[in-house]
């Protein structure tokens, strides 16, 4: 069979000017390839569309590797990377759309102190006494004189993170100087410093009590706990998300469950004796944890999303606070709170009863008891108040938000300096580089592995105003309230 070709299609295809008797075949060939020629156009119409997109992705969006010099040389900070940031209008916005979890509220409370005195040099000074290490953040980059060595890498950690903020926001935070003590109880107590303007000392840590002054700041662990091979913050969430999904909550062992070293306070050694025994099961499954012996078998039992097990989990402070609290409210079971002394920077936005189950410290095992019994014949509100737990874990305690918690307190912190910070003369300049370049093994891997690559191309989450008196009154009945009612509870279950 023969097909007629128009005039005009053969000189729009560009095959001849004359009318021409194609056969079939012919026109099936011309046609293959046509349909390859537009095909090769179109991928590198996209290859180009491609190119174009990475190239402004770049341009937007830098990305900074470590750059460590030879081997046998001083490593020294490198100059490319920005300690200025500008950004578009539609970043600058950016911070009044997205509005900071409600725990950043106590930023404002924890600074209180210095609200209307500012912060002097010398009150920096007498924040000396016991701190580990002094930091000065000029211009965007940062000086650091070590006093003392901290326990195992937690100055080492803390400094690594503050580097990484400082990467994320290059040149957002104020000129500041500031006093860290990397130690787990407060020190600086609030019945010395009664008198209006008495002017405390400001000295930043990881945990402050009621009786207290101190700056509470991000512990270590979110980069990292070499120590304990627990892996920067943002992978172990994704761990234990994965871990969470192996067993559905009503599934899980109907007990209280326990794992950690009880040498280090008596309150915790006091919780072994709710351990079942021959005689009496107080719902509760209690095991001691041995780093040495941990670290010797390659930490394979030690795994914290292995750990979501069992439907409820307790949480117990340790010398001070822990920092095991924000992986037991990860594991979606319900957490079960013995009453804390101390609190961190994000405990201080849960409520009992919507994010934990409060547990007396006097009375530890017949509160572990009742509790049990509660959630398991009350399956549907446990389950709710550990998801609650869970979700804010997951929610509000993204990297993403501790980065901004701490630029939020630092940034208030500086603009209360009433004066120019200096450069002292033992301190020396540190950046990922001096870090991370002289290290190797797990200390190297989880710097790589928590290192931020590039500027953020937003602007932090809104800080929340403080609380005004009667708000602030109000949090903190509705906390006593709950965890009354749950006291109430527990009475009227052993009366009976």
């Amino acid at each position: 069979m023969k097909m007629i070709i128009n005039e005009k299609y053969l000189a729009m295809s560009g095959h001849g000017i004359h009318k021409q008797t194609l056969t079939g075949a012919r026109f099936r060939q011309l046609k293959k390839e046509s349909a390859t020629t537009t095909l090769v156009l179109v991928f590198f119409f996209f290859l180009l569309v491609g190119a174009l997109v990475f190239a402004v992705w770049i341009k937007v969006k830098p990305v900074f590797p470590l750059q460590c010099t030879n081997d046998k040389l001083a490593q020294t900070c490198p100059r490319n990377y920005p300690i200025t940031q500008n950004l578009t209008k539609q970043h600058q916005n950016h911070a009044s759309t997205s509005q900071c979890p409600s725990y950043f509220k106590w930023i404002h409370e924890d600074l209180r102190p210095w609200k209307e005195t500012g912060i002097t040099r010398d009150m920096v000074e007498r924040a000396r006494r016991t701190a580990h290490f002094r930091l000065v953040v000029l211009d965007g980059r940062a000086y650091v004189e070590k006093y003392r060595s901290a326990v195992q890498t937690r100055d080492v950690f803390t400094l690594w993170g503050i580097l990484q903020l400082l990467r994320r926001y290059p040149g957002r935070l104020p000129d500041l100087e500031l006093m860290f003590d990397c130690d787990d109880r407060p020190l600086i107590q609030m019945k010395d410093y009664r008198r209006p303007k008495s002017g405390p000392p400001p000295l930043f840590r990881y945990c402050g009590d009621g009786k207290t002054l101190d700056i509470v700041f991000p512990d270590w662990s979110f980069w990292g706990w070499v120590e304990t091979n627990i892996k920067p913050w943002t992978h172990v969430l994704k761990d234990i998300g994965e871990g969470n999904k192996r067993i559905k909550w009503e599934d899980r062992v109907p007990y209280a469950y326990w794992k950690g070293n009880p040498d280090v306070a008596s309150t915790r050694r006091d919780l072994l004796k709710c351990n079942v025994t021959d005689k009496y099961d107080w719902n509760a499954r209690l095991f001691k944890q041995d780093w040495g012996k941990q670290s010797k078998r390659g930490y394979k039992q030690s795994n914290l999303e292995d750990q979501c097990t069992h439907r409820y989990k307790i949480y117990i402070d340790g010398w001070a606070w822990s920092v095991s609290k924000k992986y037991i409210l990860a594991c979606d079971s319900m957490t079960l709170f013995v009453r804390p002394s101390y609190y961190d920077f994000f405990t201080r936005g849960m409520v009992p009863l919507q994010h934990y189950w409060p547990i007396r410290d006097n009375s530890k095992c017949t509160s572990l008891k009742f509790a049990v019994e509660w959630g398991n014949n009350h399956t549907n509100e446990a389950k709710t108040i550990a998801n609650g737990g869970s979700h804010f874990i997951f929610n509000e305690l993204k990297m993403e938000y501790v980065y901004d918690y701490m630029y939020h307190v630092l940034s208030e912190y500086g603009r209360l300096l009433t004066y120019k910070p200096r450069i002292p003369p033992k301190a020396v300049e540190v950046c990922s580089e001096t870090m991370a370049c002289p290290s190797n093994g797990t200390y190297r891997r989880f710097m790589e592995e928590s290192m931020v690559m590039s500027p953020r191309g937003g602007a932090p989450c809104t800080l929340p105003p403080p609380f005004d008196p009667p708000s602030l009154q109000a949090f903190n009945e509705k906390a006593a309230r709950s965890t009354w009612q749950v006291e109430m509870m527990e009475n009227d279950y052993w009366r009976e």
